[in-house]
């Protein structure tokens, strides 16, 4: 997708395509609200602002859409290929990684009653496993802000992805 098409898309599908990114209805809301925006520095630049802010209740509204680390991605949406396409190193994972990232998630839930949340584009499923058992020594509080924090990364990842093709087109030729 193009900026320039999301600049001009009704609200539904804009909502559409920013509920990918992160499922926080005030957040979707005001993100579609500001359109147009100049350039994807722009649109992300906001969107950051506006994650600053999220909230306890933000993080548990956006969960849904977060498969565990390491399990099998359901579904066949634009959400499931965006965390198919973010755990891929998931798919080589060493066996022992695999045991302790499972382990370490329901070591997790019952600590915090949630699911793990990480940016796992760009990180190996060692450093996924090692993050999972820092974390667990996290304060709740602490844990919700660094997991807060993780969701806006995975949100502005997500984003700029979106627009990819934004970023390798070519310029228009001077006249």
């Amino acid at each position: 997708m193009h900026l320039s098409d999301f600049n001009v898309a009704d609200d539904a599908e804009a909502v559409a395509v920013v509920r990918v990114w992160a499922d926080v209805p005030g957040w979707v809301d005001a993100v579609v609200a500001a359109r147009p925006y100049a350039d994807v520095d722009a649109l992300a630049s906001y969107a950051g602002a506006l994650a600053e802010a999220w909230s306890p209740d933000d993080l548990a509204a956006a969960l849904h859409a977060h498969p565990r680390i390491g399990a099998k991605v359901a579904g066949d949406g634009a959400e499931a290929a965006a965390s198919r396409r973010e755990q891929g190193s998931m798919s080589t994972a060493a066996d022992d990684d695999v045991a302790a990232i499972a382990a370490g998630n329901a070591a997790y839930e019952e600590r915090f009653g949630r699911v793990f949340l990480i940016r796992a584009a760009g990180r190996t499923p060692g450093e996924m496993r090692a993050e999972l058992e820092r974390r667990l020594h996290n304060t709740p509080d602490a844990e919700t802000i660094e997991a807060t924090r993780q969701l806006a990364e995975i949100a502005l990842l997500r984003l700029r992805t979106t627009f990819a093709d934004d970023a390798t087109a070519e310029p228009e030729p001077a006249e």
